[in-house]
């Protein structure tokens, strides 16, 4: 009813009016994003915080398979991935950070496209990520990236607390995940 639609259109947030203060670029990271891409990581919970030095060889050794984007120079998104050793046509998407400020603008799928676009990246063929089962902005960004692509989203078990922790407590960021390709 009239009513119901109303009710439900007043709970979705109005992101029609965000904007960035200034033109996002988006680069492939050099070795002096590592701070700002590390403290980018550090405010975007749940997601779960690596040490400097691996930002700093995510920017470095990894950096064709990773982006960062920056608004009036100022590091507002992240996104580092791999291809999987054993299977070269398959990109791993290992962590996705956008700034508060930055969310609900397309920020990551931009990066994303940008990564695939890159000559370094063709022939990938499929993508994999691990998610957390209560990471629900994770999962609605796969599952818009899946439809974007025209692409089947499948989900298999991923990694187990156990498997994670090797039997020991872990923090409860690191909770069982699921496995999408």
């Amino acid at each position: 009813s009239d009513a119901a639609t109303a009710s439900a259109a007043e709970s979705v947030p109005d992101r029609s009016q965000r904007t960035l203060t200034a033109e996002v670029q988006i680069a492939v990271p050099v070795a002096e994003d590592a701070a700002e891409v590390h403290a980018l990581i550090a405010a975007c919970p749940p997601l779960d915080g690596n040490s400097l030095y691996a930002n700093l060889i995510q920017c470095t050794h990894f950096a064709q398979s990773c982006a960062v984007a920056r608004s009036g120079g100022k590091v507002v998104g992240w996104i580092s991935g791999h291809r999987l050793p054993a299977d070269r046509s398959t990109y791993f998407l290992w962590q996705v950070a956008v700034h508060p400020q930055a969310r609900g603008t397309g920020l990551a799928r931009r990066m994303l496209a940008d990564i695939l676009a890159r000559a370094d990246q063709s022939g990938i063929v499929q993508m994999q990520t691990s998610i957390t089962r209560t990471n629900e902005a994770s999962w609605a960004l796969f599952q818009s990236i899946a439809g974007w692509l025209s692409a089947p989203c499948g989900k298999s078990p991923g990694f187990t607390e156990s498997g994670i922790s090797g039997g020991r407590t872990t923090p409860s960021s690191s909770s069982p995940s699921a496995l999408l390709r």
